[in-house]
């Protein structure tokens, strides 16, 4: 991953808009691409410099939505300026928003060709394979850009990103270091706001992650538990009881390979409640929807980070009270 220069970033983020303005012609497109990367590199670097501080965005889109002005609100409160959600001056430097360095130029290596391994439909199929990977190279790398895929696309417009090769390049957003992270002495779920929040040892929030709840208010956990361990690229047991939706004619339980697109992703958080646990998820771009069976889904790269911030016995507190970010940006 190497980042970009503030001149190649601009040139290479440029080029790519003008692509897309090409039809408009003439001084119209030039002015219109120009204005347009400048807001698209600096929604980016909004998205980046959360992520960066721990305050998950969401997915890295460009767009900036509700999910990032949610973080940008409890950033605000947390630093003591005003609570607005939106990026004005103040709030962007104290994130330290660069839009020049916002984007990184990164390259295709075989590693990244080995994830790539679609998952077959069927559940006795995927419990044959030695991998649930990606769908295609361009899922695999808008995940370790912590992007979209559309984001990518409008970012390497002129490229096939699904048939690049070890060696080739594209351009996505710079992605969050997990050194330094700080350690959770508790975690807050809140339920209405589909949010989990890290508390410090200083009573502060240090943390916020966007996370998926169960559809079913039955399977809501209330009151509180604990983190019991932790597992990296777990694999998953498939009990069909606790599937009733699937159709395919699966009388035993079935054991389903690692890998990104496992349905609990790249981490288990098991938490001291019987089958409930904070895990990744073979969909990101679904996180912050009802659906799940009981568990909160995170996107992969949150729930990594998540895990390096606890350890067992790390307390978790249950609420459903509409926070006051989530009342400010509906």
């Amino acid at each position: 991953m190497i980042p970009l220069t503030n001149r190649s970033v601009r040139t290479a983020t440029c080029n790519s808009l003008l692509a897309l303005a090409g039809a408009l012609g003439g001084m119209a497109a030039s002015a219109w691409a120009q204005d347009t990367e400048t807001s698209l590199r600096r929604a980016i670097a909004w998205q980046v410099a959360l992520e960066n501080v721990g305050f998950s965005p969401g997915l890295i889109d460009g767009n900036p939505g509700r999910k990032t002005k949610i973080a940008t609100w409890e950033f605000q409160r947390v630093k003591g300026l005003p609570k607005t959600g939106e990026l004005d001056k103040a709030t962007a430097e104290a994130l330290k928003v660069d839009p020049d360095g916002a984007l990184m130029l990164y390259t295709v290596e075989s590693a990244d060709l080995k994830e790539v391994d679609p998952v077959p439909h069927s559940w006795l199929a995927k419990s044959k394979k030695n991998l649930l990977g990606y769908s295609d190279l361009e899922e695999a790398l808008a995940e370790k850009c912590h992007c979209t895929r559309r984001l990518l696309q409008r970012l390497n417009p002129n490229k096939k990103l699904s048939s690049l090769k070890p060696g080739d390049k594209c351009i996505g957003p710079v992605v969050a270091s997990s050194a330094r992270l700080p350690q959770a002495t508790q975690l807050e779920v809140n339920l209405n706001d589909k949010i989990i929040r890290v508390i410090d040892r200083d009573k502060q929030l240090a943390g916020l992650f966007h996370c998926s709840i169960a559809a079913s208010k039955a399977k809501l956990p209330s009151g509180n538990a604990k983190v019991e361990f932790i597992a990296t690229d777990p694999e998953y047991t498939f009990d069909p009881k606790m599937w009733p939706e699937v159709t395919e004619k699966i009388t035993s339980k079935l054991t389903i390979p690692p890998g990104p697109r496992n349905p609990v992703g790249r981490c288990w958080i098991q938490l001291t409640l019987p089958g409930v646990g904070m895990h990744g998820s073979p969909n990101p771009e679904m996180i912050g929807k009802t659906g799940s069976h009981g568990c909160f889904r995170l996107t992969n790269w949150d729930a990594l980070r998540l895990a390096k911030m606890v350890g067992a016995g790390t307390p978790v507190k249950f609420v459903d009270t509409p926070s006051e970010a989530a009342q400010k940006n509906p």
